[in-house]
């Protein structure tokens, strides 16, 4: 039986899974590790370098020049990716185009939970993703599957990418990249985007951040002595 307590958190894309997960890990004292970080920091470095994602020589040879680390500021979770923070352009749409394609690579998907499931072998965590669940973590003892509909979840994504200096991209294509990646996450081979039998479902769309926090409190509760 797992002796430290795993916190999974998957679901659709922008349905805030990092807000989420961040919220909890700070609450708890938790360590957030973010692996959809981990699949766009892989993407970042597969646009940069030209890696052809049909050449599987080629994907397992940049694999091995992938070092990614996570580190805290500010009560923030940053990625590096070869020693340099990518935390800011992994959110751009030119990785967001090509994260689904980056992260259904079967190759790609084995290194990373390979690296996932080593930071969550003996510390408190909580990790938010597509597969935590129901392939990296199994054995979670909390798992949360969080939605919302698409079209406030593309607003959220519009204003957060707003904030950051985008004013390039329209309401419209963040909404397409949304459903694209929805079909992508739902219907590729390797590790779908699926529901593990034992998760919660958390539906965010008519919530506030303060809410979801409560809610998934309340799910974790059961296994602590006490929540500060």
């Amino acid at each position: 039986m797992r002796k430290n307590l795993v916190i999974a958190i998957d679901g659709y894309s922008s349905c805030g899974k990092s807000t989420l997960a961040k919220a909890l890990a700070k609450k708890l004292g938790f360590i957030y590790i973010d692996s959809g970080a981990m699949y766009r920091a892989v993407t970042l470095y597969f646009i940069r370098n030209h890696v052809n994602m049909n050449d599987d020589e080629a994907v397992k040879d940049a694999l091995q020049h992938i070092e990614l680390n996570f580190h805290s500021r500010d009560y923030e979770s940053h990625i590096t990716l070869n020693g340099e923070e990518v935390s800011e352009e992994i959110r751009l749409m030119p990785v967001s185009e090509n994260v689904s394609a980056v992260s259904a690579n079967k190759l790609v998907r084995k290194e990373m939970v390979k690296q996932q499931q080593r930071m969550g072998k003996s510390k408190n965590i909580v990790m938010d993703g597509r597969d935590i669940g129901t392939k990296v973590f199994e054995d979670a003892q909390v798992k949360l599957f969080m939605t919302a509909d698409p079209k406030i979840r593309a607003e959220r994504r519009f204003n957060e990418m707003k904030s950051k200096g985008d004013t390039t991209t329209t309401l419209e294509e963040v909404f397409e990249n949304i459903a694209h990646r929805d079909y992508a996450d739902t219907t590729r081979a390797e590790s779908p985007l699926t529901r593990a039998e034992d998760a919660i479902i958390l539906d965010n769309t008519d919530i506030t951040q303060q809410e979801q926090l409560d809610f998934a409190l309340e799910k974790v509760k059961p296994y602590l002595p006490v929540i500060s």
